[in-house]
């Protein structure tokens, strides 16, 4: 059954929409990793700072594979989890969005769908 990994970012009100900007630079690059099968980034909509990047995985190796590949580093160079530079390539331009980040790993034991 699949993997799900939960990147919890904590991210200042000022740096909201870096962090936003930043995801979007970069949609649709994880998508052709082999083993991968699911992409969420959700803002908070109380008054909470967190946001959560949840992906899907067919097994925690090819999680571990994305983890460890090229395009992950490169997305990922400013260490604060999101990537995505102003000038259009994958690197983060700037000081990172997120304050704090946090990995969450679970196993998918029970699923329903319509």
């Amino acid at each position: 059954m699949s993997v799900v990994k939960i990147n919890v970012l904590q991210v200042p009100a000022e740096r909201r929409e870096v962090l936003e900007q930043r995801f979007a630079a970069r949609a649709g690059e994880v998508d052709q990793t082999p083993g991968f099968e699911s992409f969420e980034l959700l803002r908070p909509t109380d008054d909470s700072d967190r946001y959560f990047v949840v992906t899907r995985w067919e097994t925690e190796e090819a999680f571990t594979a994305w983890m460890e590949s090229r395009a992950f580093r490169q997305g990922h160079a400013g260490g604060d989890g999101e990537g995505g530079g102003d000038d259009g390539s994958s690197r983060p331009s700037g000081p990172p969005a997120a304050a704090q980040a946090e990995l969450l790993s679970f196993e998918i034991i029970e699923e329903s769908r319509p």
